[in-house]
C-alpha cells in the first residue's frame, strides 16, 4: 500500500478476510488509518519512507506478533522511554531519521527479544552511560552519526553483542573502559573517525575481539601493550592513518593475528623486531608507504614471519633489492613489488621463496649490467612473466628494452654508475659536551647528480650539519669520489645511536655500515657514604649512589678487599634499588674502611667511610682466684675487651690498692704482678674496667699460704773452703766463657739478620702475627723472649737449685728443708697466664717492668730500632709515672761500659734513675753468695770504679719481678770481693707489649739490691735463644 494518500473504509474492511501476512509495506503513506484489527497478526511492518515524526506506544501495541520493525527514512526526532510497548520485536531499523537524543531505558521494553538494532544516519551526538540494557542484542550499528566522545561503561549491559559499528562519526576520544562489558564482541568497526592513537585503556574488556577496523583515522602512535586485552585479534586494519614508525612494541601480544593492513600510511621506520611475535601472520599489506630502506638496507626485516603468504609492497619507492631482503619468507606465495622504480636486484634475491606463485613487478629503471643477467632466465623458469613488466634504463644501448628481449651477452659491467661506498663511518666514544664527526665516502662513474643523507637509528636526520665534497679520483679516469661529513656539536646523551650515511643518484642508493656513537660521563656521587659509629649488635647502614653515563656499577670493598667478614657470615645485604648497603648484627671484626666504587666506561671514582663499632667492656677470660705460697710471685690477670679500649683500675678489699715496690702492672693494667708475696697481700682484688659505654667489675681472691722455709733474707751460705775445688771452678769458668764468647758472635749475626726483616710498625689489628719459631713470651723491651729453665749448683755442691725464667730474666725458687728449692705449680700457672696469646687482645698501651742492657752494644741497638718510630724505641723512664698522681722526682744518668772491658763493650748504654735516699732491705741477702772461692778474691782487687758502678747497675732488678740478674763479665776481668749493698731504681719502659703497649700506672719505691762480692758470670741477652745453657759454678 505504499505511496497511497488515503484508505477508503470499504477497502480496509475487506482486508479482514486475508490470511496472516509476513510483511506489510506502508511506505510513503501520509495518513495511516486505524489498522489495529487487520494488522495484529503481521510479523513484519515496514513504514519506511513516511513522514512519521514520533513513535507512539499505543499504535504499536496491537502488533503482538511483530518481530521486525523498520522505521527508516522518517522524521523521528527523539526516542523516549515510552516509545516501544512490550512486543516480540527482534529487528528494529530506525536508519536515516533525525534522532538527536535517546532517553535512558527507551529500549528496555524490548530487552528480552531484541537482537538487531540499527540507528545509522541520524544526528546522535551523545550516548548516555548504560543506555542499552539489551542482554539479547547481538548487532548494533551507529554509523554516520555525530558522536565525538565515548565515555566509560557506555555499552554496559550488552553482554551478548557480537558486532558494533560506529563508522563515519567524529569520534576523537575513546575513554578508558569505553567498551567495557562487551566481553563477547568479535567485530568492532571504527573507520572514518578522528582517533589519533591506540591505547589499551579503551580496548579494556574486549577479550574475544577478532576484527578491529581503524581505517581512515588519524592514528599516529600505537602505545606499548596496547593489545594486552585483545590477544585473540585475527584481523587488524590500520590503513589510511598517520603512522610513521613501527616500533618493537607495536604488535606485542598479537600472536594470533593473521591479517595486518598498514597500507597508505607514512611509515618510514620499521624496527628490527617490529614483527617479532606475529607467528601466525598470513597477510601483510604495506602498500604506499616510505619503507624503501627496509628492503634496500635491512637484512631480514621480515625474517620472523615464517608463515606469511602474501606481502604487498607496492608504491614504496624501492630502488634496489638486496640478497637478504626477503630472507625468512619461506612460505610466501604472493609478492607485490609493483609501482616501485626498481633499478637493481641482487642475484638470487627471490630464490629462497620456494612457494612463490605470483611476483608482481613493473619498472622501467633497471640497470641492465652483469649483475642482472640472472633475472630473465629465473622469471621464465618460474613462469612469472605475466606479472612482470620490466625494461632497461642503463646502459644507453639497452635503454627502453624489455629485459626478456635483451641477449644474455649484452648484460655487461663496463662501469659502475651506482655509488659504491669506499670509506665507512667509524664507531666512536665521546665525552658529554664534546664535538664528533663522522666521515663517509663513495665513488661513481656516472655524472648523475649525487645526494647525501645521514640516518640515526634508521631515521633520517633532517636538521643535521652536513658537509659534502666531490673530486676526481687520482687514478681511475672519470671516476668521481664523493665525501660527506656529519658534524655533531656538544653531544648529549640523546645523541647516542647508530649513524649511517646514504649516498644516492639516479641509478640507486648505497648504504654505509652503521657506526655507533657512545656518549660517556665520568661517574659522580649523588650519595656518598659517611663515617659511622654504632654499637655492636645493631645494624650498620651505608648509602652510596652515583650518576654517570653509562649508568655506573656500584661495588663495595672493605679495607681494599672484597672478603667481608659480614659477607662470609651472610650478614651483609645490598639493596640496589635503594642504594643502601646493610650489615646486620655488627661485630668488632666489621670495623674498617669501606669503599664505595662507581665505575663505567668513562672511568672510576670511589668514596670511603670508616665504620667504628663500639663495645661495652667485657672479660675475655673469666677471672680466676689465686693461691700462692708466701714469697712467691702472684700474677692476677684481668683480660679486658671492648671498644674504645677500656681503662682498668685495681682495688683491694673495696679500698684503693696500696702499691709498693713489690706491685707491678703490665699490659695496660691487665696484669697485676705481686712479687715476694706476703700474708698481708691476701684478700679480694677488684678489677674495674670502663669505657664510654659502661663499666664492668670482677673479683679475684688471692690467698697467701705462710711459710718460714727458704727465706731469702735469712739464708746464709756457708763459707767456701779454700781447697782444690777453686782451681777446678776457674778452669770450668774459663771454658764456659770461651764457648759463650764464640756463641755470642753467631748470635749477633743471626740477631741482625732477623731484626732487619722485622716490621717495627704498630698496626691496628687485633692480633699479633708471630713467626712460627718464636713463642709469645715477653721481654722487657716489648720484644718476644723465649722461656728458659735451668739448674745451678747449690752451696754444698751435691744439690741443685732450679732456676725458672721470668718475664725477662731468672729468679730462684723457694727451697725446702733439705736445701733444695721446690717448684711451685701455682706460680708457674701464673707465668703461663702471662705468656698466653689472649693476654692483650685489644690495641692499647702496655708496659713492661724493666729494661735490661743490650749485650750487643750501642751499634747493635741502633740497628734494632732502625725504621721504628720514636714511641717504639726503648728508653728508661721513671717507674713512678702514673695517672694517679704518685709522681716523684726523677733523675737519670747514662751508664757506659769500661773501655778496658772488651766483652762489656757490647752492653748498650741506657738511662738509669739515680738511687734515692731510701734504703730498703735487700730482697737477695748479701750473704747468700758470700761463700765464693777465696782464690777468686785476688782477681777482684783491680776492679775499678767504673766496674763497680757497672756491677751495681747490672745487679738491679731489671725484668725479673724482684730477682737479681746474673751479670756477664769477661773471664780475664778482675773481680772485687767487696759486697756492698746499693740502691737501684725500678725502670719503666713505656712501649713494651704482649700484643700492644701499656704504661705502669702505680707508684713504686726504690729498693736496694746487693752487689755481690763474688760473682758467677753468666751472659743473659735480650735476644731469642734456642736453649738455656747451664754453666758450672763454684759455690
Amino acid at each position: 500500500l505504499s505511496y497511497t494518500k488515503q484508505f477508503s473504509p470499504f477497502k480496509i474492511n475487506g482486508m479482514s478476510r486475508l490470511p496472516p501476512l509476513a510483511l506489510v509495506k506502508l511506505s510513503s503513506i501520509y495518513q495511516c488509518l486505524n489498522t489495529k484489527r487487520i494488522l495484529r497478526n503481521f510479523s513484519t511492518k515496514t513504514t519506511a519512507g513516511n513522514k512519521i515524526g514520533e513513535i507512539l506506544s499505543e499504535q504499536l501495541k496491537p502488533f503482538q506478533s511483530l518481530e521486525v520493525l523498520d522505521l527508516s527514512n522518517n522524521n523521528i526526532l527523539e526516542l523516549k522511554n515510552t516509545s516501544f510497548p512490550q512486543l516480540q520485536l527482534k529487528y528494529v531499523y530506525i536508519n536515516n531519521n533525525k534522532i538527536t537524543s535517546m532517553e535512558p531505558g527507551c529500549f528496555d521494553s524490548l530487552s528480552s527479544t531484541l537482537e538487531v538494532l540499527k540507528l545509522n544516519r541520524n544526528r546522535i551526538s551523545v550516548i548516555p552511560p548504560k543506555m542499552f540494557k539489551l542482554p539479547q542484542l547481538q548487532y548494533l550499528e551507529l554509523n554516520r552519526n555525530r558522536i565525538k566522545r565515548v565515555d566509560g561503561l557506555t555499552f554496559h549491559g550488552l553482554g551478548a553483542l557480537k558486532s558494533l559499528k560506529m563508522q563515519r562519526n567524529s569520534i576523537s576520544k575513546l575513554m578508558d573502559g569505553a567498551f567495557w562489558g562487551l566481553s563477547n564482541m568479535k567485530v568492532l568497526q571504527l573507520d572514518y573517525n578522528n582517533l589519533t592513537k591506540v591505547t589499551k585503556g579503551w580496548l579494556y574488556g574486549l577479550l574475544m575481539l577478532e576484527q578491529l577496523h581503524l581505517s581512515q583515522n588519524a592514528i599516529s602512535r600505537i602505545s606499548t601493550d596496547a593489545w594486552e586485552f585483545c590477544q585473540k585479534l585475527s584481523e587488524l586494519d590500520l590503513t589510511y592513518n598517520q603512522l610513521t614508525r613501527l616500533d618493537e612494541s607495536c604488535f606485542v601480544g598479537l600472536s594470533l593475528l593473521s591479517e595486518l593492513f598498514l597500507g597508505n600510511n607514512k611509515v618510514n621506520y620499521i624496527a628490527d623486531d617490529a614483527f617479532q611475535g606475529l607467528s601466525m601472520l598470513c597477510t601483510l599489506d604495506l602498500r604506499n608507504n616510505e619503507i624503501s630502506w627496509t628492503i634496500e638496507d635491512m637484512n631480514g626485516a621480515f625474517s620472523a614471519l615464517d608463515k606469511l603468504k602474501k606481502l604487498v609492497l607496492q608504491g614504496n619507492r624501492i630502488s634496489s633489492i638486496t640478497k637478504k631482503a626477503f630472507s625468512g619468507l619461506d612460505a610466501l606465495e604472493h609478492l607485490d613489488l609493483s609501482n616501485n622504480a626498481i633499478m637493481s636486484i641482487q642475484g638470487n634475491a627471490f630464490s629462497q621463496m620456494k612457494e612463490l606463485q605470483e611476483l608482481h613487478l613493473n619498472t622501467s629503471s633497471l640497470l641492465c649490467d652483469c649483475q642482472l643477467k640472472w633475472l630473465p632466465q629465473w622469471v621464465a623458469d618460474n613462469k612469472f612473466q605475466p606479472f612482470i613488466n620490466a625494461s632497461c634504463a642503463h646502459p644507453q644501448l639497452l635503454k627502453g628494452k624489455n629485459i626478456f628481449a635483451v641477449n644474455s651477452e649484452d648484460f655487461v659491467c663496463d662501469d659502475f654508475p651506482k655509488p659504491q661506498i669506499t670509506v665507512q663511518p667509524e664507531t666512536q666514544s665521546a665525552i658529554k659536551g664534546s664535538n664528533v664527526s663522522f666521515v663517509c665516502s663513495a665513488a661513481s662513474s656516472s655524472d648523475s647528480p649525487m645526494t647525501f643523507a645521514w640516518k640515526k637509528d634508521n631515521e633520517l636526520l633532517l636538521d643535521a650539519e652536513i658537509e659534502n665534497y666531490a673530486h676526481l679520483r687520482a687514478q681511475g679516469g672519470d671516476v668521481m669520489e664523493y665525501t660527506t661529513i656529519l658534524r655533531l656539536h656538544s653531544v648529549e646523551f640523546d645523541s647516542e645511536g647508530k649513524y649511517q650515511c646514504v649516498i644516492s643518484n639516479h641509478f640507486g642508493s648505497s648504504y654505509s655500515t652503521k657506526a655507533k656513537l657512545t656518549v660517556n660521563m665520568l661517574p659522580s656521587f649523588t650519595k656518598m657514604p659517611m663515617d659511622l659509629t654504632i654499637r655492636a649488635g645493631t645494624m650498620a647502614r651505608l648509602e652510596c649512589a652515583a650518576d654517570g653515563h653509562p649508568i655506573p656499577q656500584i661495588a663495595w670493598q672493605k679495607d681494599g678487599g672484597t672478603d667481608f667478614p659480614a659477607a662470609r657470615e651472610r650478614r651483609m645485604h645490598v639493596m640496589p634499588e635503594d642504594d643502601v648497603f646493610f650489615i646486620v648484627d655488627v661485630k668488632i671484626e666489621d670495623i674498617g674502611v669501606y669503599s664505595c666504587t662507581a665505575q663505567n666506561s668513562a672511568g672510576t671514582v670511589s668514596a670511603n667511610a670508616t665504620l667504628t663499632v663500639l663495645e661495652t667492656p667485657f672479660f675475655v677470660r673469666p677471672l680466676v682466684d689465686r693461691t700462692v705460697t708466701k714469697g712467691e710471685t702472684a700474677v692476677l690477670h684481668c683480660i679486658a675487651g671492648g671498644n674504645p679500649p677500656p681503662k682498668l683500675n685495681w682495688t683491694k678489699d673495696d679500698n684503693p690498692l696500696v702499691v709498693t715496690e713489690r706491685h707491678f702492672f703490665a699490659a695496660g693494667n691487665q696484669l697485676l704482678i705481686i712479687v715476694d708475696t706476703d700474708v698481708e697481700d691476701a684478700g679480694k682484688y677488684i678489677c674495674e674496667m670502663s669505657n664510654t659505654l659502661g663499666t664492668e667489675r670482677g673479683n679475684i681472691h688471692l690467698k697467701v699460704i705462710p711459710t718460714t722455709n727458704c727465706d731469702s733474707t735469712q739464708s746464709v751460705a756457708p763459707p767456701l773452703q779454700d781447697d782444690g775445688w777453686a782451681t777446678v771452678g776457674i778452669v770450668i769458668i774459663a771454658v764456659v766463657c770461651c764457648v759463650v764468647g764464640t756463641s755470642l758472635v753467631w748470635v749477633v749475626i743471626i740477631y741482625h739478620t732477623r731484626r732487619k726483616n722485622e716490621d717495627c710498625s704498630v698496626t691496628n689489628t687485633d692480633e699479633t702475627n708471630l713467626p712460627a719459631d718464636i713463642p709469645s713470651y715477653l721481654s722487657s723491651q716489648g720484644t718476644l723472649a723465649e722461656r728458659q729453665d735451668g739448674y745451678m749448683s747449690s752451696e754444698s755442691g751435691s744439690h741443685h737449685q732450679f732456676i725458672t725464667a721470668s718475664m725477662a730474666g731468672y729468679y730462684l725458687q723457694q727451697r725446702d728443708s733439705n736445701g733444695a728449692c721446690h717448684l711451685d705449680n701455682e706460680s708457674e700457672a701464673d707465668l703461663e697466664a702471662v705468656t698466653g696469646p689472649l693476654l692483650c687482645p685489644y690495641p692499647g698501651s702496655s708496659g713492661s717492668i724493666y729494661r735490661r742492657g743490650n749485650v750487643y752494644g750501642t751499634e747493635a741497638e741502633k740497628n734494632i730500632y732502625e725504621g721504628c718510630n720514636v714511641d717504639q724505641q726503648a728508653v728508661s723512664m721513671d717507674p713512678f709515672e702514673s695517672e694517679n698522681g704518685y709522681l716523684k722526682k726523677r733523675e737519670h744518668y747514662p751508664y757506659e761500659q769500661s773501655s778496658d772491658d772488651p766483652f762489656d763493650h757490647t752492653v748498650s748504654s741506657f738511662l738509669m734513675q739515680s738511687p734515692s735516699n731510701n734504703v730498703h732491705p735487700s730482697v737477695c741477702g748479701c750473704s747468700e753468695m758470700s761463700g765464693v772461692d777465696g782464690s777468686l778474691e785476688t782477681h777482684m782487687l783491680d776492679f775499678n770504679k767504673n766496674q763497680e758502678q757497672a756491677s751495681a747497675t747490672k745487679a738491679t732488678f731489671m725484668g725479673t719481678f724482684g730477682k737479681s740478674l746474673w751479670n756477664p763479665q769477661d773471664s780475664n776481668s778482675n773481680f772485687s770481693q767487696q759486697a756492698d749493698c746499693q740502691r737501684a731504681p725500678l725502670h719503666k719502659i713505656p712501649h713494651t707489649s704482649l700484643d700492644s703497649d701499656s704504661e705502669l700506672e702505680e707508684d713504686t719505691s726504690n729498693y736496694v739490691t746487693c752487689q755481690l762480692g763474688h760473682h758467677i758470670h753468666q751472659t743473659f741477652d735480650n735476644c731469642r735463644t734456642s736453649a738455656f745453657h747451664s754453666y758450672g759454678i763454684d759455690t
